[in-house]
């Protein structure tokens, strides 16, 4: 079932109380006054604060509540879902007491056996409650139930804490599985994706909204600026374009074709004039206008040379027939200047006649 919203937040309290070597009936859950985390947590806050009112509103809930308050050890209960481990209690307490100027003691702490042992040989050394504040002020709201731990003085706080505590919960305490449900919502990831695979979405994002000083913009700002964005696109998406400063791709398409047509048209008419007066010239026999055709087609500079560097054949150039055989006869031998030219050409008799004859 989903919980009704609220602007709690759950942590680790910074003071960790020490137990001298013994299993107290009664210990200090919190301390009066402002305190914070030697790590800086609460971040964005000037500290924790306990004060009367806000001790006054916890022993009316604690008065109401029929469960007692749970101790067990290194805040087991909190991760028994990721970890697959068990999450004994280590004890439990009921009664709270407000001292002036001295803090929220829990005044019936009853321990289990194996619990009692592990303190007295020391094994556990530190009591660590886990609170509920309101993250504008820092007030503490409420007390959910406290572990046995062995944090020295919270020096080197473990990330565990701030993965599982730092976070801005909705309602008195979120289901795990639901809150990584949201996560993998809100990030867009499939419904199989791992708590490491949250948190690497989460380290993108916040370096997406980190600004080149180091600090960050905040997730709703940056939010704004990608809608912005989108709007700015969408406004110009919707734009008519103005017909004097662009074509269409089917107008474009049409101008290509009609350009590559007059292209070859010109081009062919280059090729012509090229070849026609090495045909009457000598520069080129009859039998090879057509590799001079494609030649042109393909590469006009190429014939262009050729022709510039070929020399003329006298003897065609001065014949009628230009240097193919009249009309109507069939002459069997070469001439001289035909001979000549078969020569030149490294043509056999019988190549030179046929050519003749067409």
């Amino acid at each position: 079932m989903k919980k009704t919203p609220n602007t709690e937040t759950i942590a680790l309290s910074a003071q960790l109380i020490e137990l001298s070597g013994t299993a107290p009936t009664e210990f200090r859950l919190l301390p009066a006054g402002r305190f914070r985390a030697k790590d800086g947590r609460p971040l964005g806050l000037s500290g924790w604060v306990m004060t009367e009112a806000s001790a006054s509103a916890l022993l009316s809930a604690s008065a109401q509540q029929a469960d007692e308050y749970l101790i067990d050890y290194d805040h087991q209960t909190l991760h028994s879902k990721t970890n697959g481990q068990k999450a004994p209690a280590a004890g439990w307490f009921s009664a709270l007491s407000w001292r002036p100027n001295d803090g929220l003691y829990a005044t019936d702490v009853g321990w289990n056996e194996s619990a009692q042992a592990a303190i007295e040989a020391k094994e556990y050394r530190y009591i660590s409650p886990v609170l509920k504040y309101n993250p504008s002020t820092g007030e503490i709201t409420g007390l959910l139930m406290a572990a046995l731990v062995n944090y020295p003085a919270l020096d080197g706080l473990t990330d565990l804490a701030a993965a599982h505590f730092d976070l801005s919960l909705q309602g008195s305490i979120m289901d795990q599985d639901e809150l990584l449900e949201r996560l993998r919502y809100m990030l867009n990831l499939p419904t199989l994706a791992t708590l490491d695979e949250i948190l690497a979405e989460l380290d993108k994002l916040k370096a997406a909204i980190s600004t080149p000083e180091g600090t960050t913009t905040g997730l709703s700002a940056f939010l704004a600026a990608q809608t912005d964005q989108l709007t700015a696109l969408s406004a110009l998406s919707a734009q008519t374009p103005d017909p004097a400063l662009f074509v269409s791709v089917e107008v474009m398409a049409a101008l290509q074709a009609d350009f590559a047509a007059l292209s070859i048209v010109v081009n062919t008419d280059k090729i012509s004039k090229l070849i026609e007066p090495a045909l009457a010239d000598g520069r080129l026999l009859a039998a090879q206008k057509g590799w001079a055709q494609k030649l042109g087609e393909s590469n006009l500079e190429s014939l262009s040379a050729y022709l510039d560097s070929a020399q003329p054949i006298a003897a065609l150039s001065g014949m009628q027939t230009k240097g193919k055989a009249p009309e109507g006869t069939v002459t069997a031998a070469l001439s001289v200047d035909e001979q000549a030219v078969a020569s030149q050409l490294g043509l056999t008799d019988e190549q030179m006649i046929k050519y003749r004859s067409e």
